[in-house]
Order: structure tokens, then C-alpha cells, then sequence
């Protein structure tokens, strides 16, 4: 069984940077399981995807919400088994719960019901 567990959230003001971490265990290399996304879901506001990775059968393939891009960057450590969101400049915007979650789709064509492993969320809070 596939589990992800994120870590790496917290309070930090405007320009700041957070690393937030996605550490897979049980994972399995499907296309079930093709890409990692980083989803966040702000209050009051719909889920959305940030940012997504290739996993299977290609790995390392990028692509980025446009709210995102040139401040946020995905990456894998395979040893680790883990994969990282890096986010620089930080905006209030930016404040949202952030989970990963393991799937079938990456951004541009991405649907929530593909992905059937998700993490437990950490919150991100960017302050003015």
C-alpha cells in the first residue's frame, strides 16, 4: 500500500521560502502511480494543482500552475524516496493546506479522481 507522508510546512512572511517534503513508502511503479502532484486547497477555496513530477515510466518531467512558475520548483531524491516543492518568494496567496498525492495524471491534464494516494496535508501560512 502506497503512504505519503508530507512534512516541511509552516509560518513564514511575504518573500520567504519553505521546502516541503513528499515521503513515499510502499510505492509501487504503475501508471497508477505516475506522477506525484502537489495539490493545496486554501480556505474557502477549491483544491487546486501546483505543481507535478514524473514518476513511470519516464521520470523527472516538470510542469507548474501558472501562479507558481518561476517561484516554485518540484524535484525527487529516488534514494530518498521523496519528493520536494521548493517555494521562494512566498506570497499571503500562497497560504493553503499542501498535499501530495500519488496518480494518474500530471498538471495539464489533471483530474482528482486519478490519484488514489494522498497525503495527510501540511499547512503553509505566508503573512504580509
Amino acid at each position: 500500500q502506497v503512504q505519503l507522508v508530507e512534512s516541511g510546512g509552516g509560518s513564514v512572511q511575504a518573500g520567504g521560502s519553505l521546502r516541503l517534503s513528499c515521503a513515499a513508502s510502499g510505492y509501487t511503479y504503475t501508471y497508477n502511480t505516475a506522477y506525484i502532484v502537489w495539490f493545496r486547497q486554501a480556505p474557502g477555496k477549491e483544491r487546486e494543482g501546483v505543481a507535478s513530477i514524473s514518476i513511470y515510466p519516464r521520470s523527472g518531467s516538470t510542469s507548474y500552475a501558472d501562479s507558481v512558475k518561476g517561484r516554485f520548483t518540484i524535484s525527487r531524491d529516488n534514494a530518498k524516496n521523496t519528493v520536494y516543492l521548493q517555494m521562494n518568494s512566498l506570497k499571503p496567496e500562497d497560504t493553503a493546506i499542501y498535499y501530495c498525492a500519488a496518480g494518474r495524471s500530471g498538471m495539464g491534464r489533471l483530474r482528482e479522481a486519478d490519484f488514489d494516494y494522498w497525503g495527510q496535508g501540511t499547512q503553509v501560512t505566508v503573512s504580509s
